[in-house]
């Protein structure tokens, strides 16, 4: 028989992302609907160390659907990765009387959750939540459509300035690892070149794309790039490239950073959450632990964590040929 589940804590950690706090409203309110008691965990791990609890009702998560960040807050816990800030973390638990968690994040916040339940047999879901949509597992995480109109909204803007003086734009978005908002972003707002981790583009191909436009007509060019891009050492160093070998191109820079975070979510993500939440909540009554809820085929479905956190997303090669065609 399955343990029942009387109290679950939801928390956040990692980075923010857009869509956290419609996840969190839905973790609360599946969990009344169901007549089970529902704590907030303030900081993440570190407010599971410190006893940073609060008892959330379906009026606690009153209009903040619209709302980006997170209510709970967000931080990292170097304590929770010892076998001490664990212990202590399941003590406030115990004496909260929480026995199931609800873990809001990426890897590392899955990877803590994994680990919890492994030493003390507690039940954890796992919710995709990151801009960078590097989670495997799901097609979507939580705050990546919202990351991508965001960049998209800001280079349609750029590119109004890029036309108006015969300008390249380099373009850097969020992506250390992983180019899907770089390759999305880019096909959307109409990037003449795109720079990912997972294609390695090199110098001479870059210079060979923009001598091309130069010659088609282009008087303006827009290049995105993911921050994780292996080209050159960083944006900056890339720009001082182009402009030694190419010196026709007046070269701006434009480092989007965390803008890319914020914003009301979209309400693809508003969506995504509340059904995420629902089947997190439920999974746990059913007595399933050690998933992660996500997207596949646009139905919601689970991935063991281990897999989530192990796992590597794949980028979309036919977006990969449809940018190269529309850079003509």
């Amino acid at each position: 028989m399955p343990k029942t589940i009387k109290k679950v804590g939801v928390l956040t950690s990692g980075g923010d992302s857009p869509g956290m706090n419609a996840a969190i409203r839905s973790v609360v309110r599946t969990c009344a609907y169901h007549n089970i008691e529902c704590i907030g965990i303030y900081r993440g791990y570190q407010g599971m160390i410190e006893g940073d609890f609060k008892e959330m009702g379906p009026r606690s998560v009153n209009n903040i659907v619209n709302k980006g960040g997170t209510i709970l807050k967000s931080a990292r816990s170097l304590e929770f990765k010892t076998p001490e800030g664990r212990k202590k973390a399941h003590e406030n638990l115990t004496k909260a009387g929480i026995d199931a968690l609800v873990v809001i994040g990426g890897d590392g916040t899955f990877t803590g959750g994994l680990l919890f339940n492994t030493e003390f047999n507690f039940p954890v879901m796992g919710i995709p939540g990151t801009i960078d949509n590097d989670i495997f597992g799901t097609s979507h995480t939580l705050g990546y459509d919202t990351a991508l109109n965001t960049v998209v909204d800001v280079i349609d803007k750029i590119r109004d300035t890029a036309s108006s003086h015969n300008r390249l734009f380099f373009v850097e978005v969020m992506g250390r690892d992983a180019g899907h908002i770089a390759l999305n972003a880019g096909i959307g707002a109409g990037a003449e070149e795109i720079l990912i981790p997972e294609e390695d583009l090199g110098l001479d191909r870059l210079l060979e794309s923009l001598q091309k436009s130069k010659a088609s007509g282009k008087s303006s060019s827009i290049v995105v790039i993911a921050e994780g891009d292996k080209i050159g050492k960083n944006v900056f160093e890339l720009k001082d490239y182009v402009e030694a070998n190419l010196p026709e191109y007046d070269v701006r820079v434009s480092v989007l950073g965390h803008m890319q975070r914020g914003g009301s979510p979209s309400c693809f993500d508003r969506v995504l959450a509340s059904r995420l939440g629902v089947k997190a909540v439920e999974s746990l009554i059913e007595g399933k632990s050690n998933f992660m809820v996500g997207l596949q085929n646009d139905k919601v479905a689970l991935t063991p964590l281990e897999q989530a956190i192990k796992g590597k997303t794949m980028i979309d090669r036919e977006l990969l040929r449809v940018s190269d065609i529309m850079s003509t």
